[in-house]
């Protein structure tokens, strides 16, 4: 199958990747436009894991106020070169963060990060959910593991299905764009305020 020129920029403008990396996608999908998302998702993910020992000592604060000025976000964002902090891309990946911040109101950027007081709340409020039920002890245990992960995916950052494509989580895209910009990218803290 033909790879033609508007097959390519469909893909990019859905992908934000760049033009031969949609090219050689598409060829490899022979011209399927889903698989080769899902290819150029995979090799997102390849990128991402090379970069991952890079120093990201350079990036930005962002700041977003939401229209009822009753929500506000601040974050930190690092890339490794001031060229990629002033670009329009990056940039635009930390705006969205910040809106995508005041929507959600993660609490912490990665699981790892999950206050261990939440954590044992959250525990204890599933057991007591399951203390009546005549289910064999290693099934609640299964049952209260999964409540309290789907809590800790709730409240973790990139574990939230992302608010302007929900298909991909933040974790995601923060891998999408890494592929993207070529450098590290990292999302260093972040505070939301709300009245």
């Amino acid at each position: 199958m033909e790879i033609t020129g508007k097959m390519v920029s469909d893909l990019r403008a859905r992908t934000g990747a760049g033009i031969v990396n949609c090219k050689k996608a598409l060829e490899e999908a022979q011209g399927d436009e889903e698989k080769a998302i899902e290819i150029l998702r995979k090799t997102g993910a390849a990128t991402a894991a090379k970069k991952a020992g890079r120093t990201a000592s350079q990036g930005i604060v962002a700041s977003y106020i939401h229209s009822n000025n009753k929500v506000g976000v601040l974050i930190e964002v690092a890339c490794e070169s001031d060229f990629v902090a002033k670009n329009e891309d990056f940039k635009s990946f930390v705006r969205d963060l910040c809106m995508h911040i005041a929507a959600a109101n993660p609490v912490c950027i990665s699981r790892d990060q999950v206050p261990a007081d939440l954590v044992a709340k959250e525990t204890e409020i599933a057991m007591a959910q399951l203390a009546n039920d005549k289910k064999p002890q290693e099934i609640k245990d299964k049952i209260v593991k999964g409540k309290v992960d789907k809590i800790i995916s709730e409240v973790s950052l990139l574990d939230q299905p992302f608010v302007k494509d929900d298909k991909i989580t933040v974790g995601e895209l923060l891998t999408q764009k890494i592929a993207t910009i070529g450098e590290k990218l990292e999302i260093k803290r972040f505070t939301r305020y709300q009245i």
